[in-house]
């Protein structure tokens, strides 16, 4: 667990970041317009705004200023939806990792402080968190042997055909049918100078032995749809880094603010396939009605983050939730979509 020195050494390396960043910022879009701004991405790369025009619906989006670790730590305090006996649940907001390289600014380094904040005399352990580009639930425990018996708990539903974690995610694209399964086999690969996941669809035997392909499964429902974009609640049954994003490719339907993987999505006269793995990847394509919807010009597509979100976890005592984050919830308004 890493300690007070390491927050402190987050401070360092995100004041070094900061300059450049805030100066890259102002060169951006122009200040939001109206309304009530929201917090977008918030952690190490800071947090963006969205003004809100006349329809009710996202404006500019411009760089507000990078978040240090106090701010952070005091968004994380705010954060806290769940907390009996040795068990806290936190909303991580998108962009903020659970774990860093020493200097970087996580979840992890955050922690000691985080509990003199919320007055726990024991250390906090991450029981279960999604990664970093997601937002959700992050629970947490003070207690060692609940920790492993929480994961053990999540281990054995797993075993049983039970999908203990359920997300919520904003797609481009509607899913064929309106409920189903993804199974693929996923493993590493090497492209270039990245290393990408990639699906494998009928991995062998020795592939999967020698675990250099895991076999994943996600279950889908499409919960409504308006304009070529849908929500979805996914149930992921196996854990593979990028999992729910591949997943979500090989449906035809990249998460809205996928800039990794929605490459592998291709168009012809509004048709969609899966293009080769080999495809450079890029900022996602979103069409000039979907980008009027939102309120972003091409050039802001960048910074829109990823609308995947860890809503529900159950544990041994019944079913934690989480809300979406406001950037979430914006993007369903403008949509036209349902917030529950």
């Amino acid at each position: 667990m890493a300690g007070t020195g390491s927050a402190a050494a987050a401070a360092r390396g995100l004041a070094r970041v900061g300059a450049g960043a805030r100066a890259a910022g102002s060169a951006g879009p122009g200040a939001a317009r109206g309304g009530s701004p929201y917090m977008g991405c918030v952690g190490t790369w800071g947090a963006w705004v969205h003004g809100v025009h006349a329809h009710g619906c996202a404006g500019a989006w411009r760089w507000r200023r990078l978040l240090g670790p106090k701010e952070t730590l005091r968004l994380l305090e705010g954060s806290v939806v769940h907390r009996e006996g040795a068990v806290l649940a936190l909303n991580k907001p998108p962009g903020l990792p659970v774990l860093g390289r020493p200097g970087d600014l996580s979840l992890d380094a955050l922690l000691p402080a985080l509990r003199q904040r919320l007055g726990l005399a024991a250390e906090l352990h991450v029981v279960k968190a999604p990664a970093r580009v997601y937002s959700g639930l992050v629970l947490l425990s003070s207690c060692y042997h609940t920790t492993k018996k929480l994961q053990q708990f999540f281990t054995n539903a797993r075993l049983r055909g039970q999908y203990p974690a359920t997300y919520r995610a904003i797609t481009v694209g509607i899913p064929a049918e309106v409920e189903g399964e993804i199974r693929t086999g996923l493993c590493w690969q090497q492209h270039g100078d990245r290393a990408m996941v990639v699906p494998v669809p009928a991995p062998g035997r020795r592939s999967l032995a020698r675990k250099d392909v895991k076999s994943t499964l996600t279950r889908y429902q499409v919960l409504g749809t308006v304009g070529g974009c849908a929500l979805l609640q996914l149930q992921p049954k196996t854990a593979f880094p990028e999992q729910l994003q591949v997943h979500l490719t090989l449906l035809l339907c990249p998460a809205l603010g996928d800039h990794k993987h929605s490459s592998r999505v291709g168009r012809v006269l509004g048709v969609p396939f899966l293009t080769p793995e080999t495809t450079p990847t890029h900022t996602q394509v979103l069409d000039e009605e979907l980008l009027s919807r939102l309120g972003l010009s091409p050039q802001q597509l960048h910074y829109l983050p990823l609308h995947i979100h860890l809503q529900e976890l159950v544990l041994p005592e019944g079913p934690l939730c989480a809300p979406p984050p406001p950037h979430f919830l914006h993007t369903l308004r403008c949509l036209g979509l349902p917030e529950h």
